[in-house]
């Protein structure tokens, strides 16, 4: 989702590969929302690429649910949306009956960490992109590494602001890809076996 003062393209985001590319989509513009930057979502799917198709996706701290979009529209089979403000969890769902793939997502109205909390069902990618500045990823993190909710290979996207640390992550995650633009720093990590 990444968090950032509002600037040129407020309030739309546009998928950039797949099924649905080029489709521009809006959203409610709210203090700090914004979708993750064309560029990094570019970089990203490349580097998800061998591994997004009929894949099981989860992006925590939706937003915009330009992630989520992003997957189903390049393949993957689901994706569940998690974000605590309802109004904007409810543009997530408009998009997906407008894209005809509410069959293919659920969105829930809650907290990361309460979602995670309360998984069963394990995930092949999964999206960490907490407001900037908010210290949330390495917890979140960390909590995902304890519920188990990671299939064998999993790989799990984090990003913060280019300005915070990198996060804390369980030693069973290895490093794959990483790069950093002005506003943001951006890892994918692999879980490898037990």
């Amino acid at each position: 989702m990444a968090r950032s003062n509002a600037g040129r393209g407020a309030g739309q985001l546009r998928i950039i590969g797949g099924e649905w590319r080029g489709r521009r989509l809006r959203f409610t513009p709210a203090e700090g929302l914004r979708p993750t930057a064309d560029r990094t979502r570019e970089t990203l799917f490349n580097w998800l690429a061998p591994k997004i198709a009929n894949s099981r996706c989860l992006d925590l701290f939706a937003g915009s649910g330009a992630l989520g979009l992003e997957a189903l529209s390049r393949g993957a089979a689901h994706c569940d949306f998690v974000e605590s403000d309802q109004r904007t969890l409810a543009t997530i769902a408009t998009h997906l009956t407008t894209l005809q793939a509410a069959d293919r997502a659920r969105c829930h109205n809650t907290v990361a960490e309460t979602f995670l909390a309360n998984m069963t069902t394990p995930y092949d990618v999964v999206f960490i992109d907490p407001p900037f500045a908010s210290n949330l990823a390495g917890s979140i993190c960390r909590q995902l590494a304890v519920t188990h909710a990671l299939a064998e290979g999993a790989l799990v996207y984090v990003e913060t602001s280019a300005s915070e640390p990198a996060p804390t992550v369980p030693d069973a995650w290895q490093l794959q890809r990483e790069k950093k633009s002005r506003e943001a720093a951006y890892r994918l990590f692999e879980q490898t076996p037990r």
